[in-house]
């Protein structure tokens, strides 16, 4: 049996057949692979969607029929076909929407039966059964032309990459199933809950590193090829470097951070940093979101949908730690900052260049980020202004005058926005979730 975190290549992958993210991530891992001369352990992972996003499946006439799911999740699940089509197109690659949540055992299983046909080192080249095999199942699954629990497609995909079939049978109903359903359960307890999923086997010194989603590709690469130069940051890959549409009018970005947010805050710095060299301005909304949840193991270990929530929280909060530039001590507080809100609102009423703001919001940030201080007084804000060179004085008088007003109305005009975490970035009205998109609205605002 294989051990969910331990491997004799490079880094180990975890793949679900029915999810986008890691459809997309086959192609950016074996370019890793061949600049780097690097292998990897692909394996596959059948993730339980509906104990985490609730279920739906689609009638005869392409309408919902039947679902369980909240306007949360909905808002999730859309947002993420949303994503994934979008990075699809700049590949020309085909991600049309899933009638229904596939259970991809049967698939799992026939890629362990692929894998023990070759070694390790064979299975990432590029013409290798394995490789063949991934192809063969992906492309035509997310065009809708390939039925992923039917045994009688798996021994024609085995047929057509040329994979021995003897035995297939007797592998699925007996051995191959058992081993994989172990697998499985294995791999989730031990904090494999999603896909893409790069796990750094650990060693005498260090133990294993988990990375979930392709935009740590970067990180990854550094990490196993001696950690020179900077340390790159989260991103995904970019698009032509030119503009494209409606999204390319105009020189400036909407940003929407919360104060409170630790990603927001590993954001600012980036985000400032690339529209400061292609001089577009920064359009700065505050959106408050609920403060990261910090779950505890579940007493119930069997509930699969508290262990997944359990099982994430911890994760964030590991790669939040990762990422950051200081120790991260408040990333569950729930203290308000309405009076940094104000401070922004006041900067912009008066008209102030976007240099001056976004130093603001930099400020803002590092001193409760960074300096562990209040946000949420009038001193702190006053403070932070003097250090800008501002008279504090004029602020004041404006918090005496319409700035409660001035607060409500604009929360009541960015509540409009369709935004469920920060940072959100705004191209026209298409919204980004995250600063891994940051490589590619770039590229679509040179």
């Amino acid at each position: 049996m294989l051990q969910p975190l331990d491997s004799e290549a490079s880094f180990i992958i975890y793949l679900d057949f029915k999810s986008p993210y890691a459809y997309l991530a086959i192609d950016p891992t074996r370019r890793l692979l061949s600049e780097a001369g690097l292998i990897a352990d692909w394996r596959p992972f059948v993730l339980d969607i509906p104990s985490y996003l609730g279920s739906a499946k689609l009638g005869k006439s392409g309408k919902v029929a039947e679902q369980n799911r909240s306007p949360e999740q909905w808002s999730g699940v859309k947002y993420a076909y949303f994503d994934c089509r979008r990075y699809a197109n700049l590949r020309d690659v085909t991600v049309r929407g899933t009638v229904k949540i596939w259970d991809t055992n049967l698939v799992a299983t026939t890629m362990f039966w692929v894998k023990q046909q070759e070694s390790l080192a064979e299975q990432c080249k590029s013409e290798s059964l394995l490789m063949r095999f991934l192809d063969r199942v992906f492309v035509p699954f997310w065009k809708r032309e390939l039925d992923v629990e039917s045994v009688a497609q798996m021994e024609l995909v085995l047929t057509d990459i040329g994979a021995s079939s003897d035995g297939f049978s007797d592998f699925l109903s007996g051995e191959g199933s058992r081993a994989n359903q172990i697998f499985q359960t294995e791999c989730f307890n031990s904090g494999i809950y999603g896909v893409p999923t790069f796990v750094i086997p650990g060693s005498e010194d260090a133990a294993p590193e988990i990375f979930f989603g392709r935009e740590h590709l970067p990180r990854l690469q550094w990490e196993l090829t001696g950690r020179n130069g900077p340390r790159p940051d989260i991103a995904y890959e970019h698009g032509p470097e030119k503009p494209s549409g409606t999204q390319s009018e105009g020189r400036s970005l909407v940003v929407c951070v919360d104060f409170k947010s630790a990603e927001s805050f590993l954001a600012v710095k980036p985000t400032i940093k690339a529209c400061k060299e292609r001089a577009i301005e920064i359009d700065w909304r505050i959106i408050k979101r609920p403060p990261l949840k910090k779950h505890a193991m579940p007493a119930d270990t069997s509930n699969r949908g508290e262990m997944h929530r359990f099982f994430r929280s911890r994760y964030i909060a590991r790669d939040l730690a990762r990422y950051a530039p200081v120790e991260l001590m408040n990333i569950y507080d729930e203290e308000r900052s309405d009076w940094a809100y104000l401070g922004l609102l006041w900067l912009q009423e008066v008209g102030e260049k976007s240099t001056v703001i976004d130093n603001y919001i930099e400020l803002v940030f590092q001193k409760y980020w960074v300096e562990g201080r209040s946000i949420d007084t009038s001193d702190s804000i006053s403070e932070i202004f003097q250090t800008m060179g501002f008279d504090a004085h004029e602020f004041l008088v404006y918090l005496e005058e319409d700035s409660g007003l001035a607060l409500s109305s604009r929360q009541e005009i960015d509540s409009e926005l369709p935004v469920m975490t920060t940072p959100t970035y705004f191209l026209s009205s298409e919204p980004y979730q995250g600063r891994q998109h940051l490589p590619l609205i770039m590229s679509r605002l040179r």
